[in-house]
């Protein structure tokens, strides 16, 4: 069997993939491009995997290497239901966030997170909150639900006057963001909890925003840029299902890409 990997972040590569799997050939990608479009693609690509029964794998579309997706469906396979997703989603959001609980100022760590190589070139790419919007609708697309973009409320940590300045204005103007931060931090620690950019799924709904959390919880203890997935469900609801780890980096997603084409090839047979 032609397996074809789409390692790219490419929109217009994403829109073979029907043409691919119609003349079944296997796609395995980490590309969300496709999942997150328009619902309707997202449909025609799982009529053409069934109908023409060729693998169209994307584990590390959500999580990297972490077994995200594959774990939705066994619950779901198996008969449970899920009431909630809770999730951090983003690694450089995840860091973001552990910096301000340290007390370091936004400004300063956002500096440190694109010199360390944690955001895209603009780390406004990362900060407006798109990505995790991404990830999400792909979780919820997953469970069943039928949703577009625009039922997705994301809350982007880059004010609006900052957003179409050059990169190199708004990184000079980041230390204008550093007291709004650290007033809500501290609000939060006041209350006995810390900030996190949490990405969830409720009664259908959709939202990704900055929650404060107990820091005692898992996603109170988040620390670097780990991400974390809670899955609430008919028969984890008392004790609900954790999966943590490293959800970015080179390392991790090959290995994810790999793990989908050999199962692609076990399918094969």
């Amino acid at each position: 069997r032609l397996i074809v990997v789409d390692a790219t972040a490419s929109e217009e590569v994403s829109r073979c993939y029907a043409t691919l799997l119609e003349n079944k050939i296997a796609v395995i990608t980490p590309n969300k491009r496709a999942n997150a479009g328009e619902q309707a693609y997202y449909e025609r690509l799982q009529r053409a995997a069934q109908r023409n029964q060729v693998p169209y794998l994307y584990e590390t579309t959500v999580g990297a290497g972490l077994p995200l997706l594959s774990t939705l469906r066994d619950l779901q396979r198996s008969g449970d239901r899920v009431l909630r997703v809770e999730a951090v989603l983003s690694g450089t959001l995840a860091y973001v966030f552990d910096g301000l609980a340290q007390g370091r100022a936004f400004s300063e760590i956002v500096r440190t997170a694109q010199a360390s190589g944690y955001t895209e070139p603009d780390p406004r790419d990362d900060l407006v909150g798109e990505d995790v919007a991404r990830k999400l609708l792909i979780l919820a697309r997953e469970m069943g639900l039928r949703v577009e973009r625009a039922d997705v409320e994301v809350e982007s940590l880059v004010p609006a006057e900052l957003m179409d300045v050059p990169l190199e204005a708004f990184l000079e103007r980041l230390p204008e963001l550093d007291e709004v931060w650290r007033e809500r931090c501290e609000a939060a620690r006041a209350a006995g909890r810390r900030l996190q950019y949490l990405a969830g799924i409720e009664e259908g709904r959709l939202r990704v925003r900055v929650e404060p959390v107990e820091v005692d919880s898992p996603f109170g203890s988040l620390h670097g840029t780990d991400n974390l997935v809670v899955y609430t469900t008919e028969r984890y609801q008392a004790n609900p299902l954790v999966i943590r780890g490293p959800g970015a980096g080179p390392a991790v997603t090959a290995a994810g890409i790999l793990a989908d084409v050999i199962r692609a090839a076990q399918l094969a047979g």
